[in-house]
């Protein structure tokens, strides 16, 4: 992940390399709440269909329980960043990892279907907390020359967090035999799948105590000196330091008063900006991404895949998503975000509409034709792919750096909330579009990363290079 941060942007500052390996600490270590995020989004795959034979709950229940998780996330979404101002980013990351650790445990031990989803929503309420600190931190104590790769940490960690709760699903349901309701360490095996968790949370919460604290935060608090030594770890030691607190000061006065009403203005209730990052948000979701993710077994096999090959396919989905991840981290800084996300568009369109095609073909002994498989299959990975090289990556740079300082923190969370609303309805609706019309399902998916195109060209303006303090 570090070998990405060493060549600078041309004609951007940069960072000595002594202080550039411990700002890859940092961010990396904020980013382990990508990685449970990633983690706790995707572990719950390998559940699915356990969690509908132990229950007896027929799809539309069952996605209900799978997506309710991501009401809490946008409620974690929505509130983080005032959490974070008030309190600061170091406490609001170790109040995370609490709630990533108590819904682990209680998500392996439930006693029936709902306190199994109030568990999932205190995790959702993680995850969210998690979507916007883990972004706003990285992009709040990286030098301007490396914030995009430094940023993309929070995404590569994501999709490495789902790569892994795949590999450990695999490994668990192989353990008990192949049968995901086999019994392991006293439980059946897909408790232990959620149950794992605990692990990466408990090192989440630890991590928060080896780094510090935002200087922008405690510029906001009145502790300047703290924060010029923190800048100076971060910025190496050829900076004026009293010019860089005076210069942030000055830029976070109204930071301070930042609130949902600083958001509200021009013709359509909220500011322009604030618009355009709801419109990334959205169209992020909506181009279908975490249907591979939430649903890809289920998917895979409703088409004649049968169980082991569903989940290999899950776990090889993963493995483009990272590979898909790394591409967008060695280019966001030296082609910039905007060229990313409009060539992320184009292969997205190209994956999906092939999957649309595919999927228009009835089933033959319950599969698919053996042409239309493989093309299906192929599909999938290149849209992942080309999701994991732009948008997937992009979009979390964007919302860390297109907002005017005085209202990021409110801003960023309207927009990673949307981005939990837009995922949720995206989760609980595919069963039953599923089950009136995969091809048409599809369809839709396709024509919204159609539309990302001309949003992108039209509406977003590139934040390569630029510092915080000169976004307006």
């Amino acid at each position: 992940m570090t070998s990405t941060s060493h060549a600078p942007a041309s004609g951007a500052g940069t960072a000595p390399p002594d202080h550039l390996g411990h700002v890859v600490f940092i961010a990396a270590a904020a980013a382990m709440g990508g990685f449970l995020f990633g983690y706790d989004s995707s572990v719950i795959n390998g559940a699915v269909e356990a969690i509908r034979d132990r229950y007896d709950v027929g799809s539309a229940v069952l996605a209900q329980v799978i997506a309710v998780a991501l009401i809490g996330c946008a409620i974690g979404a929505a509130t983080a960043g005032r959490i974070a101002d008030r309190i600061g980013r170091i406490r609001c990351m170790q109040i995370a990892a609490v709630l990533f650790t108590v819904s682990a445990v209680g998500s392996a031990l439930p006693f029936a279907l709902w306190d199994l989803a109030m568990w999932r929503v205190i995790g959702g309420f993680a995850i969210g907390m998690a979507s916007v600190i883990g972004p706003a931190y990285i992009a709040e104590v990286s030098p301007p020359a490396y914030r995009g790769r430094l940023g993309s940490f929070q995404q590569a960690a994501i999709v490495i967090g789902i790569a892994v709760s795949q590999l450990v699903n695999w490994g668990l349901l192989n353990a008990a035999g192949g049968d995901q309701r086999g019994e392991l360490m006293g439980l059946e095996a897909w408790q232990v799948m959620l149950g794992v968790m605990v692990v990466p949370a408990v090192l989440y919460g630890l991590l928060s105590f080896a780094i510090p604290e935002s200087p922008r935060f405690l510029i906001s608090v009145g502790k300047r000196e703290r924060a010029k030594r923190i800048l100076e770890e971060v910025e190496g030691r050829d900076v004026d330091f009293d010019a860089r607190v005076t210069e942030i000061e000055h830029a976070m006065h109204s930071e301070e008063k930042s609130s949902f009403k600083d958001l509200l203005g021009g013709s359509f209730f909220f500011k322009p900006i604030v618009w355009i990052g709801i419109g990334l948000s959205v169209f992020q979701q909506f181009v279908g991404i975490n249907v591979a993710f939430y649903y890809s077994s289920t998917l895979w096999q409703s088409v004649g895949v049968n169980p082991a090959e569903s989940f290999l396919y899950s776990f090889t989905t993963s493995i483009i998503n990272i590979i898909g991840t790394v591409i967008a981290m060695i280019f966001v800084d030296r082609i910039g975000r905007k060229p990313l996300a409009l060539i992320g568009s184009v292969g997205m369109v190209i994956g999906l509409g092939l999957e649309a095609w595919a999927f228009s073909f009835a089933l033959v002994d319950g599969k698919l034709p053996a042409t239309q498989g493989w093309v299906a299959l192929i599909a999938a990975h290149v849209f992942v792919l080309f999701f994991a090289l732009s948008w997937g990556v992009v979009v979390w740079v964007f919302l860390g750096e297109m907002f005017p300082n005085r209202i990021r923190a409110a801003a960023l969370g309207v927009a990673a909330s949307a981005q939990w609303i837009a995922n949720w309805a995206i989760t609980a609706s595919f069963p039953s579009l599923a089950d009136w019309n995969l091809s048409g399902t599809y369809v839709i998916y396709t024509v919204f990363a159609a539309l990302s195109i001309p949003f992108v060209l039209r509406y977003v303006k590139e934040t390569k290079g630029k510092a915080l303090e000169e976004m307006g």
